[in-house]
């Protein structure tokens, strides 16, 4: 959408707030939320203001004013806030220069993608991730001058085969046995279902959806492939949309990579591709049928 289609198009769905969203330097959302009328078509241009400092690894405290630049082509109608709000994810910018901020993520894919064009090598790279996660039913975290714990529970961990349920029904995967079990076993499927269904809402492509390795609600939700830049506002989409319906069911989700003790850890396998021309430079008559790029 261009700038003046996306204020045509909160005019009509009644949109009250606009949610600002943009990446830190370790690759969390962060956001700032304004009312609609602050939106105007220069602000696409000119921005919004913020602290950059307040932001880990960013500014210093005497250079701290940033600039977040709405991108139009993310706005999307945010399905967890309760006023009606749009979305738009964000470019940061020198407030001075102009220039793209080097420590946004944001702006290194983006330079990436301009990069990998420049040299003639591939006119287009396509990246398919599949983010593992868990859905937890507890957690607890302490850490004092004389004691430090945590504690993580699952209503299907395999630890809680003795617990007293009244009644315990049974059906706790084992450890390394939770791979592509029917319900009830499955016990989360209706809960990975309606995070599909909202990311659906949103406009994300997905293409399976399935219980993964390990106990204690370990899940994974497949994301169809997409450009660089793309695929990572969808990703972080993604992720948004996992904590929040967890959250609206009463659990919390973790992309951390090892939670648990003797069971599978959560990854991200990516698939990637280079095309030029519309055709698939990692394809060929090599082994695999793979291309001697390929296997370099």
């Amino acid at each position: 959408m261009t700038p003046k289609e996306v204020l045509e198009f909160a005019k009509n769905r009644k949109i009250e707030m606009v949610d600002l969203k943009f990446m830190d330097f370790v690759g969390t959302w962060q956001h700032f939320s304004v009312p609609i009328y602050e939106l105007k078509e220069d602000n696409f241009e000119e921005g919004f203001g913020f602290d950059g400092s307040s932001i880990r690894g960013w500014q210093p405290i005497h250079a701290s004013d940033m600039l977040v630049i709405p991108d139009s082509d993310t706005a999307i109608p945010d399905p967890f806030i309760t006023r009606p709000t749009l979305s738009l994810i964000c470019n940061i910018v020198d407030p001075i220069t102009k220039e793209a901020y080097t420590r946004d993520p944001r702006n290194i894919a983006r330079k990436a993608e301009a990069y990998m064009k420049s040299t003639g090598i591939a006119d287009a790279a396509f990246f398919g991730p599949e983010a593992e996660f868990f859905i937890f039913d507890d957690i607890r975290y302490a850490t004092a001058s004389h004691y430090g714990y945590f504690y993580i529970d699952s209503e299907e961990g395999t630890w809680n085969t003795g617990r007293d349920e009244r009644p315990n029904l049974g059906y706790k995967p084992r450890h390394k046995e939770g791979y592509f079990p029917v319900p009830p076993t499955d016990s989360l499927h209706d809960l990975r279902d309606e995070m599909v269904r909202v990311m659906e809402s949103i406009g994300l492509k997905i293409e399976a959806q399935h219980h993964e390795v390990a106990t204690a609600g370990q899940g994974e939700i497949d994301l169809r492939f997409d450009t660089l830049v793309k695929c990572a506002d969808a990703l972080q989409w993604y992720k948004y949309i996992c904590r929040n319906v967890a959250r609206r069911f009463g659990k919390t989700v973790t992309f951390m990579p090892k939670p648990l003790y003797e069971d599978n850890g959560s990854g991200m396998h990516t698939h990637q591709s280079l095309w030029k021309g519309g055709k698939p430079l990692f394809a060929g008559e090599e082994y695999g049928g793979l291309s001697k790029m390929a296997l370099l």
